[in-house]
C-alpha cells in the first residue's frame, strides 16, 4: 500500500510539473505572438502617418504613456520598440498575418519572448540565425542562450575543425540552466503579460529573512516608511530585484537594501553601487538626497552589514552614518533572524 501511495503520488508530481511547464509554454506563445502584432500595428500606424523619424518616435511615445495609464507595465517606449522590430525581422506570410488568430500565430513563433529579446542583440543575420536554429534544436533556456551568445558560440563553431563534436558540447546545460517549473511560470516577462504581481523570493529561507528584517527597520522609530520588496527593476534586456526599499523621512533618501545569503563578496557591492545608481536616477524625487545602499549578509558566523556611501558628500555621509541603524546591531538582528528560521 505504501509503495502504491509512493507511486502515485510520484505520477502526480511529475503530472503537475509537465502541466506547469506547459501551461508557461503556452502562455510565452501567445505572448509573443501578441508582441509581434502589436508590432504589426505600430509598423502600420507609422506607414499611414508621416514619413518621418520623428513622427515614428512620437506614435511609440504615445503609445507607450497610454498603454502604460491602461495595463500599468510592459509598455515602455523601449519594449514598443522591440516588439516594433521584433515584427521587423521576423516577417511570416501577409496572408497568414491578416487573417490569422492569436493562437495561429504563436504557432509561428517556437521560442520564449525572453529568447526573442535576447537574439535581437545579435545584429549578423546569419549568427542570429543559427542561434535561433540552435536554442530550438538543443532546447537551450534564455541563460544558455545568452551565454552562447557572449562567447561567441557561432564563431567558434564556425571555425572548428569538429563541428559536430562542439555543437553537441553546446546541447550542455549547466546547473543553473536548469530551470524548474516554478521559474518558469514565474518568469519576468509572463508575469508583466499577465498583470501578476512579482513578489517571490528565490528561497524560503531568504524570504523568512526579509520578512523579519522588514519588521525590525520598522521596528526602529518612525523614520523608516516602507515602500517595497522585491522591487524590480530592468537595465537593457536584464532584469534585477531589490530586496527592500524603504524612506528615511530625516534624511530625506531611499534606502536600498540587498540581501546575500553567502559572504559578501566584492560583486556584490559593485552591485549595490549600481542599483544606488539606478535609484538615483529613476526612483527619486525632486528635493531628496542620494539613495544610500545597505548590504545585508547573512552568511553563518560572518553577519555583515555594509552601508554603500561611495560618491556621497563627506557631510552628507558622515548624517547618514549618525541617523541609520548601527551597523553591529543589524548584523546581530540577522543572525538572530536567522537562527530563530532555522529552528522552526
Amino acid at each position: 500500500m505504501i509503495n502504491e501511495y509512493e507511486n502515485t503520488l510520484t505520477d502526480l508530481i511529475k503530472l503537475l510539473e509537465s502541466s506547469r511547464r506547459a501551461a508557461a509554454r503556452s502562455v510565452n506563445a501567445i505572448m509573443t505572438a501578441t508582441y509581434w502584432e502589436i508590432g504589426r500595428r505600430i509598423v502600420e500606424l507609422e506607414q499611414r502617418g508621416e514619413k518621418r523619424a520623428e513622427y515614428g518616435a512620437a506614435v511609440i511615445k504615445r503609445l507607450s504613456e497610454d498603454l502604460t495609464a491602461r495595463f500599468s507595465k510592459g509598455f515602455s517606449e523601449r519594449n514598443l520598440e522591440l516588439m516594433r522590430r521584433f515584427y521587423l525581422e521576423w516577417q511570416i506570410s501577409q496572408t497568414l498575418s491578416a487573417e490569422s488568430n492569436l493562437s495561429t500565430l504563436a504557432q509561428k513563433f517556437p521560442l520564449p519572448w525572453s529568447h526573442y529579446v535576447r537574439l535581437l542583440s545579435v545584429q549578423d543575420l546569419k549568427a542570429r540565425e543559427f542561434y535561433e536554429t540552435e536554442a530550438l534544436r538543443a532546447g537551450w533556456s534564455e541563460r544558455q542562450l545568452k551565454r552562447q551568445i557572449e562567447s561567441k558560440f557561432y564563431e567558434r563553431v564556425a571555425l572548428s575543425q569538429n563541428k559536430t563534436a562542439l555543437l553537441k558540447k553546446g546541447e550542455e546545460k549547466q546547473v543553473e540552466d536548469i530551470l524548474t517549473p516554478e521559474q518558469e511560470v514565474k518568469d519576468s516577462f509572463v508575469l508583466e503579460f499577465l498583470g501578476l504581481k512579482d513578489e517571490y523570493s528565490e528561497s524560503d529561507l531568504e524570504q523568512a529573512l526579509i520578512d523579519k528584517l522588514e519588521y525590525f527597520l520598522l521596528e526602529l522609530g518612525s523614520e523608516f516608511a516602507f515602500v517595497a520588496r522585491q522591487k524590480r527593476l530592468r537595465v537593457g534586456d536584464e532584469w534585477y530585484r531589490v530586496d527592500l526599499l524603504f524612506f528615511h523621512r530625516v534624511l530625506r533618501c531611499l534606502i536600498v537594501i540587498d540581501l546575500k545569503l553567502g559572504k559578501l563578496t566584492p560583486a556584490d557591492t559593485g552591485q549595490m553601487n549600481f542599483y544606488v545608481n539606478y535609484a538615483k536616477e529613476h526612483w527619486i524625487y525632486p528635493g531628496e538626497n542620494p539613495p544610500v545602499g545597505l548590504i545585508l549578509c547573512s552568511e553563518k558566523d560572518e553577519a555583515v552589514a555594509h552601508y554603500a556611501l561611495e560618491n556621497l558628500p563627506n557631510i552628507l555621509a558622515r548624517e547618514y552614518q549618525l541617523k541609520l541603524p548601527d551597523g553591529e546591531k543589524l548584523a546581530a538582528q540577522i543572525e538572530e533572524a536567522r537562527k530563530s528560521i532555522e529552528e522552526m
